[in-house]
């Protein structure tokens, strides 16, 4: 047995596609071939197409995990939409509906950016124990970097070179990843703790030199393109929007906008669907690294390093690899994110976007890829847009007057058991208290289920079950010989014990 395969998380866990005597994967959704008109082709030829994206899909997540992920957006659906049918007072109306479609796009294109940037965080923190507080700034340089290569040169703030916007996302996270390498270069050498000092101060660094106008200046007048500054940068215009312009994409526009769905909507629920074709992407990239012997060293890392140098592992080599590839991925987020907009400025890369990225992780399980979907989720839905729905919501539905401009002001009325000044003022200063409701739910989480949501599950340490032989593949037994069987590995692995004897050492 090698040395990748005697570090073992724990059985594997139900899921994925079976496996047929053969050890082939059963594929499922094939068609006959028999004799049939044009029609019935073209019909079965859809269901096929249909069965084997929904396999895709069902094998990239695992059965049990799509579930999950489906019923937490089902959930956080349910609840904004009950939200915006009350704030209309439950009158189904043209303006309700786009109402309805509006929020939803915006809740899953939220959910999207925060899963990409989770995954990526998951891949440092929840795999391998570095704890990198920069994400921000890998977003940043990222974003900007994407920016200077695909921006026109005529555009109204910022210059970039005017590349194919294929060529700037892919620039944007090999900048990234070479940021990452030079940050993990020395960083890496110290313990967490320092390297959150570093990766913050870095991320700091960035957001102020992308700040600098005098630096923008300089290199448009030394290298043609330049990141405005304080003033930001435009970016490329989103690739899907052309999609309407003509063809296919303008018929479904005209029969949606006849229905009477806004066309901004649709435009942006197609961008939307990338960010999420990406978030299953990355998913499938990072559970393949999760299952193969490359992240059973970073698990190895981050339980016990001493233990992977005595296997003889260079643990550090393999921490500046997992760096670079998080970086980015960090990138691509922050370009996935921003580049919806049109526009980037300095500003949006504080350190509390990092936070934020952070307490998702938090809620949905450190290690756990599927938690780190959910967690994005959860957050963007009860964290992040739910209060100011709700808010909103209870400045209609009540006349509360005006709000005290003070806090003394608000708590005052409250010895006089009249509540409403301070309910008033607490909804009009919504956005500061999100930062109260963080914390609580993060002191929560920490006393009453500190694995987060799904931390709990046992990690799968291969890609199959290394405990179980195919039936097909088992050794034929001797002529007067009973058939011999696999020992049961199944309790050594829960116990955390090592599978095999002294002869598979």
């Amino acid at each position: 047995m090698s040395d990748d395969d005697r570090i073992r998380d724990g059985p594997r866990p139900d899921g994925g596609g079976s496996v047929d005597d053969g050890g082939s994967v059963d594929d499922g959704g094939s068609v006959d071939g028999g004799d049939v008109d044009d029609a019935d082709d073209g019909s079965a030829r859809t269901e096929s197409v249909a069965g084997v994206l929904q396999e895709a899909i069902a094998r990239a997540f695992g059965g049990h995990d799509l579930a999950i992920v489906l019923a937490t957006l089902a959930s956080i659906y349910g609840l904004f939409t009950l939200f915006v049918l009350v704030a209309n007072d439950f009158e189904l109306t043209t303006n309700t509906i786009n109402a309805i479609a509006s929020t939803l796009r915006l809740l899953t294109f939220f959910a999207a950016s925060y899963a990409v940037l989770a995954l990526a965080l998951n891949l440092h923190w929840g795999y391998t124990g570095l704890f990198n507080i920069g994400v921000a700034g890998f977003m940043a340089v990222g974003v900007y970097t994407m920016g200077l290569l695909s921006t026109p040169p005529d555009a109204t703030s910022g210059m970039g070179l005017g590349l194919p916007l294929p060529v700037g996302v892919l620039g944007g996270m090999i900048a990234a990843g070479l940021v990452g390498l030079i940050a993990a270069l020395p960083a890496l050498r110290l313990e967490a703790d320092y390297l959150a000092i570093v990766t913050l101060g870095l991320s700091e660094i960035i957001r102020l030199t992308m700040n600098s106008s005098q630096l923008s200046s300089w290199t448009v007048s030394t290298f043609g393109f330049g990141t405005g500054g304080g003033s930001g940068l435009n970016l490329p215009v989103r690739p899907t929007d052309a999609l309407f312009d003509d063809g296919a994409g303008e018929a479904l526009l005209t029969v949606l906008t006849g229905a009477g769905i806004r066309r901004s909507i649709v435009v942006d629920a197609a961008y939307t669907l990338v960010v999420v074709a990406f978030v299953v992407g990355v998913y499938w990239l990072l559970s393949r690294v999760g299952a193969s012997p490359f992240g059973r060293v970073l698990k190895a890392i981050r339980d016990d390093e001493l233990v992977a140098q005595s296997l003889g592992k260079d643990t550090r080599l393999f921490k500046i690899k997992v760096f670079i590839v998080g970086c980015a991925l960090m990138g691509l987020g922050g370009i996935l994110w921003q580049g919806s907009y049109g526009y980037v400025n300095p500003n949006s890369f504080r350190p509390i976007v990092t936070f934020y990225v952070f307490v998702a992780v938090i809620i949905g399980g450190s290690g756990s890829n599927t938690g780190s979907i959910v967690g994005a989720i959860l957050f963007v839905g009860l964290l992040f847009e739910g209060p100011r729905q709700f808010g909103g919501i209870v400045q209609n539905a009540m006349d509360l007057g005006s709000a005290p401009a003070t806090f003394a002001g608000a708590v005052g009325p409250l010895f006089g058991l009249d509540p409403m000044p301070f309910l008033a003022y607490a909804l009009e200063n919504i956005s500061a208290l999100q930062f109260v409701l963080l914390g609580v739910v993060l002191i929560v989480i920490m006393q009453r289920r500190p694995a987060g949501v799904l931390g709990h599950r046992t990690e799968t340490a291969a890609a199959i079950d290394l405990g179980v032989r195919p039936e097909g593949n088992a050794p034929a037994a001797r002529s007067g010989e009973e058939p011999t069987s696999r020992p049961d590995t199944t309790a050594a692995a829960d116990h955390g014990g090592e599978t095999g004897g002294d002869g598979d050492e």
